[in-house]
């Protein structure tokens, strides 16, 4: 019999921060966010991890903070969903974090993206040039700290999202300062070029650093070549995601039509693990959620 830490959780992330909606087959609006998202949905994710967008004409690319556009959004993708599970984003640049903290409170979504690290984001194209002017994706522990008492006022969930292995150790130093309580859950993400890479063997030795009682799950940035960390991840007793936040490509390298597609190759993983998926209500059982 299937023990419920063998139950493998499901998110969707359904769609990303700049992906143009012109060139990928990426939601925008609530409608399009809700259709996919039941797709999603009925192929087995208990999670949608929400991105919002600016809803202007020919603004859909950029991203918004407007607590209405995260209400409708919100309301659209629990009603095409019953009993799904929003985990909202919050990754802001910079001190200011009044937009992600005006729509956690409007929508109060049951979890919400903590990012628990400073990173220097970059990409270098195959001829030397960046790709983008070099950032700082700067998430100082006062930042992490507002951000988590926002959560904790508002009986949000917490999902610590690590993009590197020192990010990962300082989780367990937030627990340790009283930071937040609760089921740990960590997100190694793994992909991004001057981050952690995609690779099956970094993520064995992963969970060895996580605090007691964790739950993870990896979130995978790229191509075909992620399909196999996928699989590993199912089965070493991570939890998974995928959506075209993440990846356009399935596990042939065809290109998926919308995220339906995507969390059916998924749920595919877990099953070939030898695991279930679970559940909305085993989600939140497994991660401590309020009912």
């Amino acid at each position: 019999m299937t023990q419920a830490r063998d139950k493998a959780i499901i998110t969707c992330a359904l769609t990303g921060v700049l992906t143009d909606p012109v060139q990928h087959p990426v939601p925008v609006t609530p409608d399009q966010m809700a259709a996919e998202a039941r797709d999603a949905f009925n192929a087995g994710a208990s999670i949608m991890h929400v991105h919002l967008r600016r809803q202007e004409p020919g603004q859909g690319h950029l991203p918004s903070w407007d607590p209405d556009v995260a209400e409708a959004v919100v309301n659209a993708i629990r009603a095409a969903c019953p009993g799904v599970i929003i985990n909202l984003t919050t990754g802001v640049v910079g001190a200011d974090i009044s937009g992600p903290v005006a729509c956690l409170r409007r929508v109060k979504p049951e979890a919400a993206a903590c990012n628990a690290g400073s990173l220097n984001y970059l990409k270098i194209r195959e001829d030397g040039r960046w790709a983008w002017p070099p950032m700082v994706f700067d998430n100082p522990v006062s930042k992490v700290q507002a951000m988590l008492d926002v959560m904790a006022e508002n009986d949000i969930h917490p999902e610590f999202e690590c993009f590197d292995v020192g990010i990962v150790r300082s989780v367990g130093m937030y627990l340790k300062a009283g930071l937040f309580t609760g089921v740990p859950e960590l997100n190694f993400v793994m992909g991004v070029a001057s981050g952690m890479p995609c690779d099956a063997d970094l993520l064995a030795l992963l969970p060895r650093w996580l605090p007691a009682g964790a739950v993870w799950q990896s979130t995978l940035i790229g191509r075909a070549e992620i399909w196999p960390v996928h699989r590993r991840t199912a089965e070493l007793g991570g939890m998974l995601r995928t959506g075209l936040e993440d990846s356009f490509y399935l596990p042939g390298g065809e290109r998926a039509s919308g995220n339906g597609a995507m969390i059916e190759a998924l749920a595919a993983c877990a099953r070939q693990a030898g695991r279930e998926v679970a559940t909305p209500a085993e989600a939140r059982a497994l991660l401590g959620l309020r009912s």
